[in-house]
């Protein structure tokens, strides 16, 4: 009795390796976009900081950590803090000479004015340090609704390299 054919939809190893690239292509700046979901939990934005260190390092972004891992140490942090989701979405990209930090947690935005307003002022209050460190690499940060489904909040700083260089600079890196 002949042995029954299989079918696979994995590509064959062998033909994927004739056409792959004979020498990986190391990463690049303008190639960093990476994606995280971590446990809203005390231990998270340590993480989040220490991936992205790796992250930045491998990306050619060296000159930048000093001012990123700042940054999104304080959005994680905030995050976890008003998320009463069990998670929290982080996200960084390089684009137009900028790290963009962005964390989405699943607190929702107050319909109530009084309560939104109020919800704001302890969001902004508890992100002080991060106004700071992207005031002085001349950048930009907010926060407002998230545009996914589910809803929730979203924060973000955007970091421009020179700015975020020099701000690794004056600190003593």
């Amino acid at each position: 009795m002949p042995a029954a054919a299989t079918a696979t939809t994995c590509p064959d190893h062998l033909a994927v390796q004739e056409h792959a690239s004979p020498t990986p292509l190391p990463p690049s700046a303008e190639g960093l976009a990476y994606s995280l979901t971590l446990p809203a939990s005390l231990a998270s934005p340590a993480v989040a900081r220490r991936a992205a260190r790796v992250i930045l390092q491998a990306h050619g972004l060296g000159d930048v950590t000093d001012a990123a891992i700042q940054a999104l140490g304080e959005l994680a942090a905030c995050a976890c803090r008003f998320t009463p989701a069990a998670e929290v979405y982080v996200s960084l990209r390089y684009r137009d000479s900028a790290l963009r930090v962005i964390l989405y947690d699943g607190h929702p935005r107050h319909t109530n004015p009084r309560l939104a307003a109020a919800c704001d002022a302890r969001r902004r209050a508890a992100l002080r340090v991060l106004a700071c460190v992207v005031r002085a690499c001349g950048g930009d940060w907010g926060f407002g609704d998230a545009r996914e489904p589910g809803g929730g909040t979203r924060m973000w700083a955007v970091l421009p390299r020179q700015g975020a260089r020099e701000y690794g600079k004056a600190s003593g890196s």
